[in-house]
């Protein structure tokens, strides 16, 4: 099967053996392959190796952090020259799909990374990049059919760059790939997924189709009891198709934005010395972020409630945290080590996130404060 959206990304179990297909179809005869330690480490890198025929010469980063770095990006950029690479394979998790978006692009442009993030009025300057594919090994992030790629710059900011040039040339969706995904690596990809799903349906932009795309994905992953039969069964291979797909579809819900949830989420994420996981902390900070919103949403809880398969009149909010503690997600911040003092900090970068511009109610800086607060 092949989705007709944005780049058409190959969506099937097995769907991997057909990547030197793909790269063919897209020019790429050397490829630089980023990804991350822990896949190579228990032999994926060799899997993608083995598929490759005769005449690709692939050349493999390995160094991928947990949040990608401007370091990481130059480092693998310099492998990406030395080698005479012609184009880019994301392969991993969101952090290694955006560290390949960010690599293609510096490939073909001059500066810095940090000059082409949306703070830094980078959405004009962005043009054509060299070939990429994504080839997701989780089920949260969606990086293989979005426009966006974050990165944690030299100065500390975890910002974002945006642009059609940085959507993918084609992507590999195979779930096969997620089975080995430990159960607490599951949950935190899977609430980054279901994030977007439900962050996207409370942007106040108005795009009913991107909307139903986010409502059938919250679907899969609550009604259908998606997430939760992957956590308990890694090898349930309709549950892994089934939040692959939701993952995919919650990036394309977020082409209509997202919000205070993820602005919050990549001012803790940009901490280097907490290193934590971008889904497990949107899954953590959804509840709180619902509640400041609740009033200025419309009609979109009850209709998030039904795809969810709950009662209309229930808190949506109370059944996010019901859900988080099935999947066994930490119940708040403090618990995954962030404190009070951070407070300040972590309110500065969220006040200048560029998720805010479709957030249904902006906070002022002491709301800012009082949602992490109520996070912890």
């Amino acid at each position: 099967m092949q989705l007709n959206f944005f780049n058409k990304p190959h969506f099937e179990n097995g769907s991997l053996k057909k990547i030197s297909e793909i790269l063919k179809a897209q020019g790429i005869k050397k490829p630089l392959i980023c990804t991350d330690p822990g896949l190579a480490s228990i032999g994926m890198t060799d899997k993608i190796r083995n598929l490759l025929s005769n005449e690709l010469s692939p050349t493999f980063y390995e160094e991928t952090p947990a949040n990608p770095t401007e370091k990481a990006v130059d480092e693998a950029l310099e492998a990406y020259k030395t080698n005479d690479c012609d184009g880019v394979i994301g392969f991993g998790g969101g952090s290694s799909m955006d560290l390949g978006k960010a690599v293609a692009l510096m490939a073909n442009h001059e500066g810095n990374v940090i000059d082409y993030s949306l703070n830094e009025g980078g959405f004009t300057k962005i043009k054509k990049t060299v070939p990429m594919i994504a080839i997701p090994t989780t089920s949260g992030t969606g990086s293989e059919v979005s426009v966006g790629s974050v990165i944690i710059m030299n100065d500390g900011r975890k910002l974002i760059l945006a642009s059609e040039h940085l959507r993918p040339d084609a992507a590999i969706c195979d779930p096969e790939l997620t089975v080995g995904l430990p159960p607490i690596l599951t949950a935190g990809a899977g609430m980054d997924a279901l994030t977007h799903c439900i962050e996207a349906i409370m942007s106040p932009i108005n795009d009913p189709p991107a909307e139903a795309v986010g409502l059938d994905g919250i679907e899969k992953i609550v009604r259908d009891k998606s997430l939760v039969n992957a956590c308990k069964d890694g090898q349930d291979l309709d549950a892994r198709w089934n939040m692959m797909m939701a993952s995919t579809e919650g990036a394309m819900a977020f082409s209509k934005g997202l919000g205070a949830v993820h602005s919050m989420s990549h001012a803790i994420g940009a901490n280097q010395e907490l290193r934590l996981h971008h889904g497990t902390l949107n899954g953590v900070i959804l509840p709180t972020v619902i509640r400041f919103n609740k009033d200025h949403v419309g009609n979109k809880l009850p209709r998030i409630l039904r795809a969810m398969g709950k009662s209309e009149s229930a808190d949506l909010a109370d059944e996010i945290e019901k859900f988080n503690e099935k999947i066994n997600l930490p119940t708040g911040l403090k618990e995954m080590g962030v404190t009070e003092e951070m407070i300040p900090e972590l309110v500065e970068h969220s006040i200048t996130d560029p998720s805010n511009v479709t957030t249904p109610r902006l906070p002022s800086p002491e709301e800012w404060e009082q949602l992490f607060l109520s996070a912890m």
